[in-house]
């Protein structure tokens, strides 16, 4: 099926203003989501006429407006992407005996969703609706190292960006390039007690039809109990969860 350019562009906008902490300047939303200034202001003036979008002329920016509101609340009614993944993460729990969890990345932060928790198992950090900084968490990087470079700029364009839990994480936007690198090659990422000592993630990203990150996968465990080849084992049963929750949904699979 053919794409439409101008439907692609208009949700490139959305999409990219739901990224963001405020609201930005027009010149950012062009440079950032890569459209022509004049294609960039015909889209948002006609957002901003359905309420998708709203102008701060005081400020000369723009973010979300009621109407994008609404998609969102209607999206929480229905919750239709928790219903198609709680099987799969189920079935994850019970072929790794851990933990399991699905966040969705919001700004800096990644949002938990869902968690499954392994019979027996302790609860963790992840319950649902929990915030916790993208950067730090496994499925945050596995989602953040599928965004553009230039998102991910934006999304930390300074030291402050980089809040730390336990001393330990990437603390400067080149640290987290580097590690973004290392998780694309590998096809998955890890968080070593960075978010709880003593407890180690794996995770991996489930894609829309676009290759956009829509979610993160992960699941966790003590770090004493699991070696280097059980760990591999279990982000490879991490990342064919992600692949088929990518296919549920009609994404693009992963491309290294």
């Amino acid at each position: 099926m053919a794409i439409v350019p101008a439907a692609a562009q208009v949700l490139a906008i959305l999409r990219y203003l739901a990224g963001q902490l405020g609201p930005v300047p027009a010149a950012a939303i062009s440079r950032d989501v890569g459209l022509p200034r004049s294609t960039t202001y015909h889209l948002l003036d006609t957002l901003a006429q359905d309420g998708f979008v709203v102008h701060l002329p005081d400020e000369r920016r723009y973010g979300l407006g009621l109407s994008a509101f609404e998609l969102a609340s209607g999206y929480s009614r229905q919750a239709p992407f928790q219903r198609l993944a709680r099987a799969p993460l189920t079935a994850l729990v019970d072929r790794t005996g851990h933990s399991a969890h699905l966040a969705v990345l919001h700004g800096r932060e990644v949002i938990y969703v869902i968690e499954e928790r392994a019979p027996g198992r302790a609860p963790l950090v992840t319950e649902v609706g929990v915030r916790l900084p993208a950067h730090l968490t496994a499925s945050g990087r596995a989602m953040l190292a599928r965004l553009p470079g230039p998102q991910v700029r934006a999304l930390f364009p300074d030291a402050s960006a980089f809040v730390v839990r336990h001393g330990i994480g990437p603390g400067s936007l080149s640290a987290l390039r580097h590690l973004l690198v290392e998780v694309r090659r590998r096809g998955y990422a890890t968080e070593e007690g960075e978010v709880t000592p003593g407890f180690s993630s794996v995770a991996a990203p489930v894609l829309d039809h676009s290759a956009h990150p829509v979610a993160g996968v992960a699941v966790t465990y003590p770090a004493t109990e699991v070696s280097a080849d059980q760990q591999a084992a279990i982000a490879e049963q991490v990342a064919r969860t992600a692949r088929d929750l990518t296919l549920r949904i009609g994404g693009t699979l992963p491309v290294p």
